[in-house]
């Protein structure tokens, strides 16, 4: 009798998950197929798309190809030639939006991207307890560690210097080849302040040796964080609770940004897009736990502004239905979509200019700069 009846609860325990799957693809349309871009394998990006990426399989058939890459380029172009519906981005989709530093080629321009979801993550700039440095503003002629060629952590660092009213020329600026090299410069004292993430390994060996403190960005600020929203709109206040050299009881404001972010071009069908995040929405139980930032990519979460990009419209339109978009998502997504308007604008004015005055294509990301500077800022 009790093998019975465990054998007829476990049948109907089947039936109930088969029943619930066949429910949940009647109510969503995928392709069988698609391709999607992230960072490098073993990056949180790639990890993470590939918890979802089983998830769309296991409920919807969809099988979903990913092609990795470690540069901006290489995750943009798939998108950008129609190779790929679908990318995990970091902050390129805000550089591609106002054409900065490799989008500002000829070549590129000012991309037209859309997010559909970006997880939360928090970044910062640290500095050593035997600098005597205790907040952004105090950063005046120290040394700063910068990475050739890493756009990313450059604007991180210029952002945190935004918020106290500095830029890069109120600071000593010392580069380094590599973030690793930046990092264990850090470690060894040579630089008073570096970009880091809360759970930086490095940080781990430096705060057992010359100690570790967050420049903090407290959110009643709210002159600095005018700036930031100024200078780098994909960025807002975040209390970090985990970390080295912090904790629920000494919680570090820092800067708030969208890593991964699933973008897609403006182009993409509002229909695809609104299914895409509806299927993520019901199978989130299913990829959630797959590492502990997963959570995170709840759609009240994760659904939500400022982004690196404007979110899509399909997208738009599933968070209203969930009462996850509010009016104020919607006022930041329309002055970013025509912020984004005005940089297309721009181009489109500078390079008939500079094809008018015959500047060589060697001269052009210096000329579109001055131009950036004086029609855009």
């Amino acid at each position: 009798m009790l093998r019975r009846t465990f054998t007829t609860g476990a049948a109907a325990a089947l039936a109930a998950a088969f029943l619930t799957t066949a429910a949940l693809a009647q109510d969503v349309t995928l392709p069988k197929t698609q391709v999607w871009t992230s960072y490098d394998v073993g990056t949180a990006g790639y990890v993470e798309a590939s918890a979802m990426a089983d998830a769309l399989d296991k409920t919807f058939g969809l099988t979903v190809r990913i092609i990795p890459s470690g540069t901006s380029i290489g995750r943009l172009l798939p998108l950008q030639t129609g190779r790929a519906s679908y990318g995990f981005m970091g902050n390129e989709n805000f550089f591609a939006g106002e054409a900065m530093f490799e989008f500002a080629d000829r070549e590129w321009g000012p991309q037209d991207l859309r997010v559909v979801l970006g997880r939360p993550s928090q970044v910062g700039l640290v500095t050593g307890k035997d600098t005597g440095i205790q907040t952004p503003a105090d950063l005046r002629g120290k040394k700063v560690g910068y990475v050739l060629a890493n756009a990313s952590t450059t604007l991180n660092t210029e952002t945190v210097l935004a918020f106290a009213g500095l830029t890069t020329a109120d600071v000593e600026k010392v580069e380094y080849p590599s973030y690793g090299a930046m990092a264990q410069a850090f470690v060894a004292g040579e630089i008073a302040v570096a970009p880091a993430v809360p759970t930086s390994s490095f940080l781990r060996e430096a705060e057992g040796g010359r100690g570790v403190q967050w420049l903090s960005m407290p959110a009643e600020d709210q002159e600095g964080w005018d700036r930031v929203s100024e200078f780098a709109s994909l960025f807002s206040h975040s209390q970090a609770k985990v970390g080295v050299s912090i904790s629920e009881d000494n919680p570090a404001d820092l800067l708030g940004y969208r890593y991964p972010q699933l973008t897609v071009p403006a182009a993409t069908s509002d229909e695809d897009v609104y299914n895409m995040i509806k299927a993520l929405d019901q199978t989130f139980d299913m990829y959630k736990e797959a590492s502990v930032v997963m959570p995170d990519w709840a759609t009240s979460i994760a659904g939500v502004t400022p982004a690196g990009a404007p979110f899509h419209p399909g997208a738009v339109k599933y968070l209203k239905e969930t009462g996850v978009w509010t009016d104020k998502d919607q006022q930041w997504n329309d002055a970013r979509i025509a912020h984004i308007e005005k940089v297309k604008a721009a181009w489109e004015e500078a390079t008939a200019q500079a094809d008018s005055e015959g500047v060589k294509s060697s001269d052009w990301p210096a000329y579109w700069e001055t131009w950036r500077a004086d029609h855009l800022n």
